[in-house]
């Protein structure tokens, strides 16, 4: 990137993952011959224009400190939240003392696992001189119904303008701190960093990315993932 401006990985980890139907929270299932977040973290860790990492963690984590992850560049834990919202806004307070405002920040799930170099690198080029940053996304492929309270259909969605939101979500430090300060003040729950940007007027840029930036959701989705995993590094 040819801004002055650095850019920093964040990584909200204080998930409990209810859905996966399993004990163990989804960001540390075993995915081939690691879990879930070590292949999150890969990414940022050997890619040259991350200076460093911030992970949220739950303050009652036990599995994180009895991990061994090897970074060439600062790698810190914060206390997660009790919504995504809190764990990020967290992590960039911390990021406060040592980055700049006008620092980019990258916002990527601990359960997405198979971020591809290209996708970083295409989100990195494309918003490096945008005025208010932007996400990962792919455009809609399926037809989509909205159901009613009993399930049924009552409208067909089009489609042809809407997008699947992924991350990593990149936009500068202080604009987003404040973003999500005066969203939590205001209590309103904000599902991505991108609403939080919405919410204060800004129109995020959609870049497109790979469909196989998946998020560990399902049980099913681990064996999707090791399949992906597999086809990326052939």
């Amino acid at each position: 990137m040819h801004d002055a401006a650095v850019c920093w990985a964040v990584i909200p980890a204080a998930g409990t993952g209810t859905r996966m139907r399993n004990q163990t929270p989804k960001q540390y299932l075993h995915l081939g011959n690691r879990i879930v977040i070590e292949h999150a973290l890969a990414r940022f860790i050997c890619h040259p224009e991350i200076q460093g990492i911030v992970v949220a963690i739950d303050v009652q984590d036990r599995m994180w400190p009895s991990l061994v992850i090897e970074s060439p560049k600062p790698l810190v834990t914060v206390p997660g939240g009790p919504e995504r919202a809190h764990s990020v806004l967290n992590a960039l307070r911390h990021l406060d003392s040592t980055a700049q405002t006008r620092d980019w920040v990258l916002v990527h799930d601990a359960a997405r696992p198979c971020l591809t170099d290209h996708d970083l690198n295409q989100l990195l080029m494309v918003l490096e001189n945008d005025p208010v940053g932007g996400i990962l996304a792919t455009p809609v492929r399926d037809t989509l119904k909205h159901g009613d309270a009993d399930n049924r259909v009552d409208a067909t969605v089009d489609r042809t303008a809407l997008w699947h939101a992924l991350t990593p979500q990149m936009f500068r430090l202080g604009v987003l701190r404040d973003a999500l300060e005066d969203a939590i003040s205001g209590s309103e729950i904000v599902n991505d960093e991108a609403v939080a940007m919405e919410r204060a007027g800004l129109r995020p840029r959609l870049i497109k990315g790979r469909s196989d930036n998946i998020k560990i959701t399902y049980p099913e989705d681990l064996a999707l993932a090791e399949r992906i995993l597999a086809t990326q590094s052939r």
